[in-house]
């Protein structure tokens, strides 16, 4: 079997689109949450709020060959695999082309406006009159996945993750086992999403999303005891994944290593989340890197925000660790990116491994009672790392958790 080590990485967020930038918000304890004026027409919607990326341009050397098959989703998932190609030594490399490269990304879904006009146009207007032959291929779950592919010329594993907001991190755990057990020598991973009233009112109908409209940076408040809900975000991060003896043939930098990774189902209930499923996942990947609970330095939280999802997660990492482990969440800046989320935390998850410090959850003050006995990390703190899990979890009682490792020559 093969280590598997990261060589490459980017992201794209509501803080920023490089690593310097996104650190400073970090640092700074920035929301990315802002008001979403223009969904207060969609009657019954009760949450204007979300974390979209206001500066983004698609980049002019896309051609428009290329563009007529990517929604924004998939344009995010591009710039950021380019990004993280570039950062890797390998965007213009024959082992993109040549089988030794495959890909392996998730999303929750594809570009949403594409999906509406199409059904629009068959379902309310009964007419295909104007309906393009792309446009399925904006709104296909695996867009993202097949759009890299095509657009960067890859012959290797094509492996879509669509598991709502386990896409992205599950995508990092199955092109860290193609290249564990030697199918491909670099995979190309992570998730992608982007903003749409459509991904708010998923959750609004189920009065999981958040009211505060007139404060938006003052929500999502993960863990807190006056949280009222989450908020939706949008962004993409990509990890290039390489066996180490690539790595060490090419000369690439290395920032870390992926040890462990397991995702299980909790088989019990559709949108209720399982601590038992929840623990046993942190139980299996720490089994799979072969640790100890007493090894983990810190946990990168799901954190969404819901009253019954925090529990349950805090309850089943501190009965995983037996202890106050450092705990935090991202999704407190980022709102809740969905597909992307897994891919999201990993990217910032390996530069704080690197730096040696972790950012905390912004907008906790009082943590609730009901939550696991954990050591909530609400102001930024030094923190050495050798090992951080990152768990997330999805619709349908899906579970994922990733383990980091510190890169020691």
């Amino acid at each position: 079997m093969n280590r598997v080590v990261v060589t490459g990485m980017s992201g794209i967020t509501c803080l920023g689109q490089d690593w310097e930038t996104v650190k400073g918000g970090l640092l700074s304890r920035k929301s990315g949450v802002r008001k979403m004026p223009h969904w207060k027409e969609i009657e019954g919607l009760s949450s204007f709020l979300g974390a979209p990326i206001v500066d983004f341009e698609v980049p002019k050397h896309y051609s428009r060959k290329h563009l007529r098959t990517m929604g924004r989703v998939a344009v995010f998932a591009i710039r950021s695999v380019e990004l993280a190609l570039k950062d890797a030594g390998l965007l213009d490399s024959v082992l993109l082309t040549d089988g030794t490269t495959g890909v392996s990304f998730g999303s929750t879904n594809g570009a949403a406006d594409a999906s509406i006009a199409f059904m629009k146009a068959i379902g309310v207007n009964k007419t295909l009159q104007g309906v393009k032959g792309s446009q399925f291929i904006k709104f296909m779950t695996h867009t993202c996945a097949a759009n890299i592919s095509q657009f960067f010329q890859t012959r290797g594993r094509l492996i879509p993750a669509c598991s709502a907001c386990t896409s992205g991190s599950q995508a990092i755990g199955f092109g860290y086992e193609a290249v564990k057990y030697g199918t491909q020598d670099i995979m190309i991973c992570g998730g992608a999403e982007e903003l749409g009233a459509v991904g708010t009112a998923v959750f609004d109908v189920m009065f999981a999303t958040s009211r505060r409209n007139d404060s938006p940076s003052t929500t999502p408040r993960p863990f807190d005891k006056d949280r009222d809900g989450l908020v939706v975000g949008e962004g993409a991060a990509t990890l290039i994944l390489e066996s180490l003896e690539s790595a060490k043939r090419r000369g690439a930098t290395i920032y870390g290593e992926i040890v462990g990774f397991a995702s299980n189902c909790d088989g019990e209930h559709m949108v209720n989340p399982s601590p038992d499923g929840m623990e046993n996942v942190m139980k299996l990947s720490l089994k799979s890197a072969a640790l100890s609970p007493s090894q983990i330095d810190f946990v990168s939280a799901h954190g969404t925000s819901t009253e019954i999802g925090d529990v349950a997660e805090s309850i089943a990492t501190a009965a995983c660790f037996e202890r106050e482990i450092p705990f935090a969440s991202l999704k407190s800046y980022f709102g809740h990116t969905l597909g992307a989320c897994g891919a999201i935390e990993a990217w910032i998850c390996m530069h704080q491994i690197c730096e040696g410090w972790v950012a905390p959850t912004i907008n906790l003050d009082n943590v609730d009672p009901e939550c696991g006995r954990l050591d909530y990390v609400t102001e930024s703190r030094p923190l050495a790392q050798t090992y951080v899990m990152s768990n997330n979890f999805a619709f349908g009682g899906v579970n994922t958790s990733l383990i980091f490792k510190k890169w020691v020559e």
